[in-house]
């Protein structure tokens, strides 16, 4: 159990923690498909694209490969994987719809008002998130979800990805915060759950999407949980 009487700060993560976005993301690819007439059924891509968008979020969080070519192999690998023959010349314009509307769909997981609610009135509440600033802050207030927070901590304007100790201490500066009386709540065990246990702060993990178990925190399956913990 997380020690109620010193915790000031909780930051959460966005996707995949708060905003769906598995569920967001399969209708931007409705959406796109419809618009660029792709004649390929919606169901195998997306069940390529899951696995394939997580690989390359991790080499992307390591620095191993650019924003763009995240946003460009993520694409060509998955048409790949389901054999479809994509014009290639058109994996940029594809790419920028997928940015362009994925910030428009809405959906959280269950639970979310009702528990960003109930800490708003005991904690200061923050983001902190890898995802791509501008379309981050889209997300943020397109849902609803701008009221409930404080400061927005994005890897792209601080220049550092989750797990790098460098984005939580510059998140505890930035809010003025102690990271004994902080705690981080994801859904990855590599960037939020570790990143923030090996900097100093309590974690509490959203396994929205089946990782292994640990004892590195309490581990949840529903936002409704957590309240247990805090």
């Amino acid at each position: 159990m997380l020690n109620k009487g010193i915790l000031c700060n909780i930051f959460f993560d966005l996707d995949h923690t708060l905003w769906d976005f598995e569920k967001n993301s399969s209708l931007t690819f409705e959406r796109i498909f419809e618009e660029m007439n792709i004649q390929t059924a919606i169901d195998p891509f997306l069940s390529a694209y899951e696995g394939i968008n997580h690989n390359f979020w991790k080499l992307y969080r390591e620095n191993k490969i650019t924003q763009i070519e995240l946003r460009h192999q993520r694409l060509i690998e998955t048409f790949k994987a389901i054999d479809y023959d994509f014009d290639l010349k058109k994996i940029s314009t594809l790419s920028e719809l997928y940015i362009r509307y994925l910030s428009t769909f809405t959906n959280l997981f269950d639970g979310a008002f009702k528990l960003l609610e109930e800490l708003k009135k005991k904690y200061k509440l923050h983001i902190i998130t890898n995802g791509f600033d501008k379309v981050q802050h889209y997300k943020i207030k397109n849902s609803g979800l701008s009221p409930y927070f404080d400061k927005i901590i994005t890897a792209e304007k601080v220049g550092y990805k989750k797990p790098n100790p460098i984005i939580f201490k510059y998140a505890i500066n930035l809010t003025a915060s102690k990271f004994s009386e902080s705690i981080m709540i994801g859904d990855s065990l590599e960037a939020d759950i570790l990143g923030a246990v090996n900097s100093g702060m309590g974690a509490i993990h959203f396994n929205s999407h089946n990782e292994p178990v640990h004892d590195y925190c309490p581990i949840v399956k529903t936002l409704n949980e957590i309240k247990n913990f805090i």
